[in-house]
């Protein structure tokens, strides 16, 4: 397999070239989840507004029938898109995820996903890779983990990029608690941006595929409107500090 690079700061560009010679966006559009609905209105406005081509969704959040609807309507080819969705737990074992896959395939409405062509994991830590590794004979491509200005957990991003595995970066704003920090906004005002996009900026900077989700077209504009400006690196060293460990999503440290 061709060696996955990683860009230095500030990035020039807004995509990440990933394995099979496919560009993988450092912005991802996450309107799909099992939390906070889903909108039609947001993934085609994503689509043919925004130049979104990365949609990130799961069989659990049960929308891919959906957004079969939306990228149908958008009338954008699926040779341009990268659309990950995952498994269950329930879909566990080689024939089972073979058929889930192909259900997905069914419910999104294409022939094929990008997750079938570059493998990946989420919520793995060292110890879940480093068992992987023991068990399988392919490096996942990419790892999904929990990435904010209050978890910014630098050893497992090294450890990714030290084996050539893309780390994606998923509740970038934290939940919205990241958006009320006194630093957030005093740098938000300081660059003429919305606290969203300082956030979004700061994990892009630090070479992180950033996900953030929204179901208002007026909230994707705003998140896409982030490759026109960088955060100097005392501003990134700021936000860096902010780390205190917490998950605003669940914790995957129990998991043996």
């Amino acid at each position: 397999y061709p060696s996955l690079t990683h860009p230095s700061v500030p990035l020039n560009s807004s995509t990440h070239h990933l394995h099979f010679c496919c560009d993988i966006t450092f912005l991802c559009f996450l309107g799909t989840s099992h939390q906070g609905g889903y909108s039609h209105e947001a993934v085609v406005y994503a689509l043919q507004v925004c130049g979104i081509r990365h949609i990130d969704t799961a069989k659990r959040y049960g929308c891919e029938s959906f957004l079969s609807k939306a990228i149908k309507e958008s009338g954008v080819k699926r040779e341009d898109l990268w659309i990950t969705t995952k498994l269950w737990h329930s879909d566990y074992g080689y024939e089972n995820t073979k058929q889930a896959c192909l259900e997905s395939c069914k419910q999104l409405g294409v022939e094929y996903l990008g997750i079938c062509r570059s493998i990946g994991v989420s919520n793995f830590l060292i110890n879940h890779l480093e068992q992987l590794k023991e068990d399988c004979q392919i490096t996942p491509h990419v790892n999904q983990v929990e990435y904010h200005p209050f978890h910014r957990p630098q050893e497992l991003v090294e450890y990714c990029r030290s084996r050539n595995i893309i780390f994606e970066g998923y509740c970038p704003l934290a939940k919205g608690e990241a958006l009320s920090h006194p630093d957030i906004i005093q740098l938000a005002k300081k660059y003429g941006k919305t606290p969203a996009q300082i956030c979004i900026r700061w994990s892009i900077q630090n070479g992180i595929v950033t996900i953030p989700k929204s179901t208002k077209p007026e909230r994707i504009q705003e998140n896409c409107e982030v490759f026109d400006f960088s955060l100097a690196e005392d501003d990134v060293s700021i936000i860096n500090g902010m780390h205190d460990g917490r998950h605003v999503s669940w914790d995957p440290t129990p998991v043996v």
